[in-house]
């Protein structure tokens, strides 16, 4: 498959992803700049982290309006796959492809270190082929990954299940201690109606090379590719 990643002024986990997906992955992947018009006949479309427009006004709040942007949220309206990892999840809420906010964390300051995830949608690609009792160690790196949505978008996410990872401790407990950044219900991860965007604030990218001790990421891609596949 044909994978483009995206790469805005301030990205800086482009190549992060471009090397799992190329390198591990073994996937085509091409490199999409911001001004561009064209996704290059992709497969789908990979929105890394980073501070796209050095996150001047709000996170993902200028990226929204690049013209490579346009043509994403016109991909993903015709059923495209889409995936955002920290700024990139930043990106697709401001841009309305997914529902609510990432605000600032609850105790202001950026967290950079390894968490817990527990997988909680059965029908996305994302988790659709992960262990729903195995927590995964996946690191984060942001200032603002709080998720924070209306009570009447909670309960639309609960019920067409679409909350894919919700932070719990490395026994798979879910609980506000585990919760990193104050993320409403402990929220890591969502999709949006039609399973076909999706966004979470950790980095799987970077938990994907044996390299790095840790692959727990490595999952969380092939179950994509499966069912892409």
């Amino acid at each position: 498959m044909k994978f483009g990643v995206v790469i805005f002024p301030g990205s800086n986990c482009d190549h992060d992803m471009i090397y799992t997906f190329r390198d591990i992955l073994q996937q085509e992947v091409v490199e999409l700049w911001h001004k561009d018009h064209n996704l290059k006949n992709v497969d789908g479309i990979l929105l890394p982290g980073g501070f796209s427009y050095g996150d001047y006004l709000r996170c993902g709040a200028l990226a929204k309006f690049s013209p490579i942007m346009y043509e994403v949220m016109e991909f993903a309206g015709r059923g495209g796959f889409v995936m955002g990892v920290c700024n990139g999840f930043q990106i697709l809420c401001e841009s309305g492809l997914l529902p609510g906010v990432l605000l600032p964390n609850s105790n202001q300051q950026f967290i950079c270190k390894n968490v817990y995830l527990l997988p909680d949608s059965k029908a996305a690609y994302v988790t659709r082929f992960l262990n729903k009792s195995h927590p995964l160690k996946i690191p984060i790196a942001h200032a603002d990954g709080r998720y924070h949505a209306d009570a009447k978008t909670l309960t639309m996410l609960q019920k067409n299940n679409q909350v894919l990872f919700r932070y719990c401790d490395a026994h798979g407990n879910v609980s506000e201690l585990a919760n990193p950044n104050g993320s409403v219900n402990n929220i890591a991860g969502i999709c949006n109606v039609g399973r076909n965007v999706y966004g979470m604030m950790p980095h799987p990218e970077r938990a994907a090379d044996v390299e790095l001790g840790n692959t727990d990421g490595l999952p969380i891609f092939r179950s994509i590719l499966k069912m892409l596949a």
